[in-house]
């Protein structure tokens, strides 16, 4: 258990997390970032990074889906 104390203390910036997460939903990330992340970054941070990204995407979906079908591009 003291790892996990000991990970979710990390001072890691909630802005480098952001950033983590951001270039993990693209993929593409260098193996050297990527273990810097490990080590720096708080795991509470990343949960919840994680999760407000992927609300974000969700919004940002529906609203283009809302704007193609009520623009009349997508229907005939």
């Amino acid at each position: 258990m003291s790892g996990l104390k000991e990970a979710a203390a990390r001072r890691g910036s909630f802005v480098q997390t952001l950033r983590a997460v951001g270039w993990s939903f693209f993929g593409v990330r260098r193996s050297a970032d990527h273990a810097q992340d490990i080590q720096k970054l708080n795991p509470v941070h990343v949960v919840i990074a994680g999760v407000l990204a992927a609300a974000a995407f969700i919004a940002a979906l529906v609203v283009l889906v809302r704007w193609v079908v009520g623009s009349g591009v997508a229907g005939g």
